[in-house]
């Protein structure tokens, strides 16, 4: 059961990634997923939005609610902006 304060933590969490590029992963229904990529833009009590940038060059903003993530209906993956290091080869 999904409490309160699981809430205000989902919250918390992701107010510290303002400004950064998510990945949402969500179910779009009939075998379809659908992958939105952005910046994180406000976190309001019970939601949060995302700005996607689209190749017709607009701005479309999607916005989720937090009961989606703790229920795990979106995933998010934060990008960190480092470049990932290539593996070491054994030798």
């Amino acid at each position: 059961m999904i409490v309160r304060n699981d809430l205000d933590n989902c919250r918390k969490d992701m107010e510290s990634f303002i400004g950064r590029r998510i990945r949402l992963r969500s179910n779009g229904g009939r075998k379809r997923t659908i992958i939105q990529e952005g910046i994180l833009d406000h976190c309001y009590p019970n939601v949060f939005t995302v700005k996607c940038c689209r190749r017709n060059s607009y701005q479309e903003t999607v916005s989720f609610s937090y009961i989606d993530i703790l229920t795990r209906v979106v995933e998010i993956a934060v990008e960190t902006g480092e470049e990932a290091a290539p593996d070491a080869i054994p030798s």
